[in-house]
């Protein structure tokens, strides 16, 4: 045995464990042909400070302060961005960068719903599903009805199930190519722009989750790899 970093994971209850097992046992004989009509979606923040805790350095001993062994790290300071993302086995939505302030229902409704995910969906057409999670503006009413206006089924997703959602893998993707560059982004501005590039570039992960259902059937609603 030998000392590891643990896996980081959400706090799972009972109900919770409940949830998932429900969902993936109701989806695990789906195939490739069903996953193809859903849009998995997500928001996630980027910092400018992209201390991560991955780095690791080669150095002597007695030189750990040395300041060539030192990541500097602005714990308060840097400034941050919003992104907002959908995939599917078909394409990609465009990347939307959410302004400063909180993304509220009615900001979810009309910078994202109704101009992104309304015309994906009649791209898309008949059969079309809008995977969500259970974030405050995704479920506030204003949201649902919306939705049920224009016609837009969304998912019932199992609470507290990020390992579900491929685009959690992309996230990760995008915070390590963004701080592996020679040349970080240094404002908040050039943060957004390489992230707009680097989601051009990202192959999409859907293709996984009839392997992630099964995973969290074996662990029998539990933590997963993902």
């Amino acid at each position: 045995m030998r000392a590891r970093r643990p896996q980081m994971g959400v706090v799972l209850t009972a109900q919770h464990r409940a949830g998932r097992l429900a969902f993936a046992r109701e989806h695990q004989d789906w195939q490739i042909r069903h996953w193809r009509l859903v849009l998995f979606t997500d928001e996630s923040r980027f910092t400018l400070s992209t201390c991560d805790r991955r780095d690791r350095v080669w150095r002597r001993r007695g030189e750990r302060s040395a300041a060539c062994n030192i990541l500097q790290h602005d714990r308060f300071g840097s400034g941050s961005v919003m992104v907002w993302g959908g995939i599917s086995l078909e394409g990609r939505t465009a990347l939307h960068v959410l302004a400063r302030g909180s993304l509220t229902a009615i900001r979810y409704r009309d910078e994202i719903l109704r101009p992104l995910v309304r015309p994906y969906a009649g791209a898309v057409g008949p059969g079309f599903l809008l995977m969500q999670d259970n974030a405050r503006p995704h479920v506030a009413g204003v949201c649902q009805q919306f939705l049920q206006d224009e016609g837009i089924e969304a998912m019932d997703w199992p609470v507290r199930s990020p390992d579900l959602n491929p685009i959690e893998h992309i996230w990760d993707i995008m915070s390590r190519s963004i701080h592996q560059r020679h040349v970080a982004p240094q404002t908040v501005q050039e943060l957004a722009d390489a992230l707009v590039q680097v989601w051009e570039e990202i192959r999409h992960l859907i293709r996984s989750m009839p392997r992630r259902c099964r995973e969290v059937i074996q662990a029998r609603g539990g933590h997963t790899q993902y």
